[in-house]
Parts: structure tokens; C-alpha cells; sequence
């Protein structure tokens, strides 16, 4: 049974919640949409339900798609169905992710780790935050505006919107939480299966770009991947673990790099 107890997170999963408990509430704790999610499930329920983070980042990452699909055929620039697509995305979110990123870029800026937690929780974003969404949003519409049409493009939203969370999951098994209290203590750490079935998941969601990308979708995987390593690195050397904030920015880096790889092999065909 998996418990809090750090000996027992590589448990396999028990009796209690089933599956689709823990995809409702990875869902309610990844958008706002409003599902009949259980939360009365104990500590570390959330932690135990990452291995459903990619289903979450499907749906996120397919309302992105349907705004594509929606706006084919009517003129639009792809850049302006591109913004679209992440506007609903952060829209269904409630811009969870790019807060996180805004708030980690304006605390990267402080000279010592306590300085950088205190500053990435103050709900005001300074010059380094906006930058940071700037930036952020300019790459991601630039590069899915590029890709070939937008069925591709749909994919690819679905594909990165999967992988992005799934590398979540074993930061947070890997990395012990930055803050003795706040979001990222209050979900627990992940059981190892957790984090290998998310891993599975959100590769498994590259799949269908095979036909369009040949080959290349492994280099996609391998940036996107490359990414969230990094990123976990990242977090790991400046507050010396994970926060709510940090995976947030976790998830945006590794989407970016989805973004820009698959841009990078559509002009390499």
C-alpha cells in the first residue's frame, strides 16, 4: 500500500481510489474545470494521482487543438490561431504554468535561495516575470505557426500539453519539496511506479505525430525530455528543490522545447 512513508513509495498502487478518481483529480488540480474530483482521498493524493498529469495535459493540450482545427479555413494568420489556441489553453488552466514561470523568473534575480522563495511567493510580477511570459508566449505561437498545417499543429499541441506534465511527476519524486509548508508539500511524493507510468504516458502521446514527423519525433521526445531535465536541475540548484512555482516553470520549458523541436524537424524534412 502506498503510504507517506518514504519506504513505501515504490508500492505498486492498492485498493482505494480508483483510476478514474485519480484522473478527476489530476484534472481539478491541473484546470478549472469543474469535475466531480474526490479530496478527501489523505495527504499525498495528489502525489499518487500523477501518472494521470498527462491525461490532464491531453485535455489542455486538445482544447488547444479543437481552437486550431475551429479557425482552419477562415482567414486567419496561423500566428493568430496559434494565440487563440493558448489563450483558451490558459484560459482552462486558470494560467497556472505561466504564473509559475513569471514567478521563478523574477526569483532567479534574488542572491540566495531564501530570497528567491520569498520573492516567487509574492503574488506581484515584476519586469523579469513579464519578460519571462513575453518571451514565453512569443516562441511557443512562432514555432506552432511554422509547423506544416494545422493538423500537424494540433498534434503537436496534444503531444507537448501530455509530455509537459508528465515530466512533473518525477521532479516530484526525485526532488524533496523546497518549503516546509504550500502546494508542493501538501502533494506528497510520488510513488516510482507513479512516475514511470506518467513518463510512459506522456511519451506514448508523441506517437501519432510518427506519420507526419517520421523519425524526427524522436528528436521532439529527446528535446522535450532534455528539457524537463534541465529544468529539474534548475530548481534543484537555486532553492534546492521543487515548489508549485518551479514545476509550473518546469512545464513550460519542456513545452517550449516540444514546440521548437518539432519546428526544427518540420523544416529539416
Amino acid at each position: 500500500m502506498a503510504t507517506d512513508d518514504p519506504h513505501h513509495d515504490d508500492a505498486p498502487p492498492a485498493k482505494g481510489p480508483r483510476p478514474w478518481d485519480d484522473a478527476l483529480l489530476a484534472l481539478a488540480f491541473l484546470t478549472r474545470l469543474p469535475v466531480p474530483a474526490r479530496h478527501d482521498a489523505g495527504p499525498g493524493a495528489i502525489g499518487r494521482a500523477g501518472w494521470a498529469f498527462p491525461l490532464a495535459g491531453l485535455v489542455v493540450g486538445g482544447a488547444g487543438a479543437g481552437v486550431i482545427l475551429a479557425t482552419t479555413g477562415s482567414g486567419l494568420h496561423p500566428l493568430g490561431s496559434a494565440l487563440l489556441a493558448f489563450a483558451a489553453m490558459a484560459v482552462l488552466t486558470g494560467a497556472l504554468h505561466e504564473d509559475g514561470l513569471a514567478d521563478v523568473a523574477d526569483g532567479l534575480g534574488a542572491p540566495d535561495r531564501a530570497r528567491r522563495l520569498e520573492i516567487m511567493r509574492d503574488s506581484r510580477t515584476g519586469a523579469f516575470g513579464v519578460l519571462a511570459l513575453v518571451f514565453a508566449t512569443g516562441l511557443k505561437a512562432t514555432a506552432l505557426a511554422s509547423l506544416a498545417g494545422p493538423g500537424v499543429a494540433a498534434l503537436v499541441l496534444v503531444a507537448a500539453g501530455a509530455l509537459s506534465r508528465a515530466v512533473l511527476v518525477p521532479t516530484m519524486a526525485a526532488l524533496t519539496p523546497a518549503r516546509a509548508d504550500g502546494l508542493a508539500r501538501d502533494a506528497g511524493r510520488p510513488p516510482a511506479w507513479s512516475a514511470g507510468l506518467a513518463l510512459a504516458l506522456g511519451l506514448a502521446a508523441l506517437a501519432p505525430l510518427g506519420p507526419a514527423m517520421g523519425g524526427g519525433v524522436v528528436a521532439v521526445a529527446g528535446a522535450g525530455l532534455a528539457a524537463g531535465l534541465f529544468a529539474c536541475w534548475a530548481m534543484h540548484a537555486a532553492v534546492g528543490g521543487h515548489t508549485g512555482d518551479t514545476l509550473g516553470a518546469q512545464q513550460q520549458v519542456t513545452e517550449i522545447a516540444v514546440y521548437l523541436a518539432a519546428a526544427t524537424v518540420e523544416i529539416s524534412l
